[in-house]
């Protein structure tokens, strides 16, 4: 019996992980539909809404202060630097390098960790990361290779999505590490994603982009994106109860892999071989570093 219950948290994980990887694509999609800030705001309001629903109302009082102010402000800022990163890159392919930089966070999840730890870590960690980094610089470079004036002339082109995008990978890896320690095992996405949808709003409301055009199309669209994200993140929520967690933490460096492929099938993106080197190369780096951490820690 225990071993059909872990089994169907176990699937919880693996479908969340299947719909966070549409969320590059969903994201980018709706941006173009309305813009960048305001497609963002529209779909944290319904994954906001879509998760109380789910998950009920959130009582503030439940949560312990320095989790809600320190995660949350975490949190807001990774989630508006990702979908602003992604909505304001200057073609589809661009948002795609975005979401790629996204990805470094497991590995420097990881090196976060190794820093603040006093405990000896294996040796592998280190080129393990350098080669998720060397995976970012071969997308960004193209066919072209690996060059510092390839790379610095492409990310000229435009830098405030570039620096948000590592600046989301960054604060992501800090809010895995901080909110482990501080959240007593409590669980505030709801109020997060609320926080995060308030913030969108506000920046709309002081921004210059134009104001909305419903369709059908561009109205479904936004639906199935904020209750896909919304769905992803309850059913992780789910799998962390009892779920195979070795499995799915293996599973999820993975995630680069499938947000590539299906970002390029929903967006008609035709990615170069050495942009799929580079996806690999990621994954890959993030994997040996979740692998050989691991193994460290097991004894």
């Amino acid at each position: 019996m225990s071993f059909v219950i872990q089994n169907k948290y176990t699937f919880f994980g693996i479908a969340a992980i299947l719909l966070w990887s549409s969320v590059t694509a969903l994201i980018r999609d709706l941006s173009e539909l309305f813009s960048p800030t305001g497609g963002a705001a529209m779909i944290y309001s319904v994954s906001a809404i879509f998760l109380m629903l789910v998950m009920g109302v959130p009582k503030i009082k439940h949560y312990p202060k320095r989790y809600l102010i320190i995660g949350g402000i975490l949190f807001v800022t990774y989630e508006v630097c990702l979908a602003l990163s992604l909505g304001m890159a200057n073609s589809r392919y661009q948002a795609m390098e975005m979401a790629i930089i996204n990805y470094l966070w497991p590995a420097l999840t990881i090196l976060l960790s190794v820093i603040l730890s006093r405990n000896k870590v294996n040796i592998l960690v280190y080129p393990s990361i350098l080669l998720a980094f060397s995976g970012v610089a071969w997308c960004i470079s193209g066919d072209q290779g690996i060059s510092i004036n390839i790379l610095l002339h492409n990310i000229s082109d435009n830098p405030i999505t570039y620096f948000m995008a590592f600046f989301a990978a960054i604060i992501w890896a800090i809010y895995c590490v901080v909110t482990q320690k501080i959240s007593n095992g409590k669980n505030a996405i709801t109020l997060f994603f609320i926080a995060t949808a308030i913030t969108l709003w506000v920046k709309y409301a002081f921004s210059h982009e134009p104001s909305f055009h419903f369709t059908t199309q561009s109205t479904l669209t936004l639906l199935l994106a904020g209750i896909i994200i919304g769905t992803g993140y309850a059913l992780w929520n789910q799998a962390m109860i009892g779920g195979n967690l070795i499995l799915l933490g293996t599973l999820s460096y993975f995630t680069p892999v499938f947000s590539t492929l299906f970002a390029s099938v929903y967006l008609s993106i035709s990615l170069s071989a050495s942009f799929w080197q580079g996806v690999i190369l990621v994954t890959l780096g993030s994997l040996i570093c979740f692998l050989v951490t691991r193994a460290k820690a097991k004894p």
